[in-house]
């Protein structure tokens, strides 16, 4: 596993970091074996939020806190852990949003769920124009004095609000924001048109989440064929295949698998080292819902795609900027 420094912070992370949105799995001790596997490859960065839990379904929402909590028990001064708030977790009014009051009131709600009296980073999970930005940063700034969190950052915010947030917190002397947490991959380069140059700018860790675009890029999938049994294409998204598939992404997952051919490696570990070969990126989120997957995404890291194979997937990828459904 490699580690490098997190932002402008000193704190070091592994170049992958362990989602915990566990959509494909409802089995606890099944989930506390995949984490530990994890752990035990080298992982020490685990990404989970307040709405994650089994299958993705509101009422599991908060169960990969829970699952994760068994971890911690073993791991926690080894492990860099995050959490998110923002997203709603209940029918209430106050039951979603950025306010200090729902802050305030997750942050606690978090900390019991992984029996804990601090997380390592507090996301806020996307951007709310209902709240007052002042708002929302002096609230985090409260949990980070309070020593309930070490650092704070954002996850699916715009560029733009990223910098409209830092300087926010510039003028107000409050704690800058770690990173920041948004989709990258071969079909979703966003990123690239405004972030990047933020980023090279302002020097913000960022974890990137999607690697594989919702699997289209794991080598599971065949164009022309019928998505496997168990998989998301399968289940969730019965029907959407073949659009999802279009021929961009056909063509670059052609190219993916010769190079991932070339390196004696698998097709969703090349397209993870793809996402890691840019300089902007800290560490990319991958999801896993059993050991092996963990096995497998491990190896993504240690090696490198040359120069040459990046520029062919960059030219077979250009202009995908697709924001698909996870």
């Amino acid at each position: 596993m490699e580690y490098v420094k997190f932002g402008r912070s000193g704190l070091k992370v592994s170049r992958l970091a362990y989602g915990l949105g566990l959509r494909g799995q409802e089995d606890a001790d099944e989930a506390e074996r995949a984490i530990e596997r994890a752990v035990e490859l080298g992982i020490n960065f685990i990404d989970c939020a307040n709405i994650y839990g089994f299958g993705d379904v509101y009422e599991t929402r908060g169960t990969s806190e829970q699952v994760l909590a068994r971890v911690l028990k073993r791991h926690r001064d080894d492990l860099v852990v995050t959490s998110k708030v923002a997203s709603r977790v209940g029918d209430g009014p106050n039951d979603a949003g950025l306010s200090r009051y729902h802050i305030m009131r997750e942050i606690d709600r978090t900390l019991t769920r992984l029996e804990t009296d601090h997380i390592d980073v507090y996301i806020l999970h996307v951007y709310d124009d209902e709240t007052p930005l002042e708002e929302t940063l002096r609230a985090l700034d409260d949990v980070v004095r309070a020593g309930k969190t070490r650092y704070v950052g954002v996850s699916n915010f715009q560029a733009w609000q990223v910098l409209k947030a830092l300087w926010t917190q510039d003028r107000l002397g409050l704690d800058p924001l770690l990173c920041i947490q948004n989709p990258y991959n071969l079909l979703n380069r966003e990123l690239e048109r405004e972030m990047w140059p933020a980023q090279r700018d302002q020097g913000f860790g960022v974890m990137t989440y999607s690697p594989l675009g919702v699997g289209l890029l794991s080598g599971v999938y065949t164009p022309g064929e019928p998505p496997p049994d168990g998989t998301l294409y399968a289940s969730r998204r019965v029907g959407d295949l073949e659009q999802d598939l279009n021929e961009a992404a056909r063509r670059t997952l052609e190219i993916l698998r010769q190079i991932a051919d070339a390196h004696g490696r698998t097709v969703a570990q090349t397209a993870i080292n793809w996402v890691l070969s840019h300089p902007e990126v800290t560490a990319a989120i991958t999801g896993g819902d059993t050991a092996a997957h963990m096995e497998e995404n491990v190896g993504a890291v240690g090696w490198s795609i040359t120069p040459e194979d990046r520029a062919r997937l960059d030219e077979a990828s250009a202009g995908q900027d697709r924001v698909l459904d996870v």
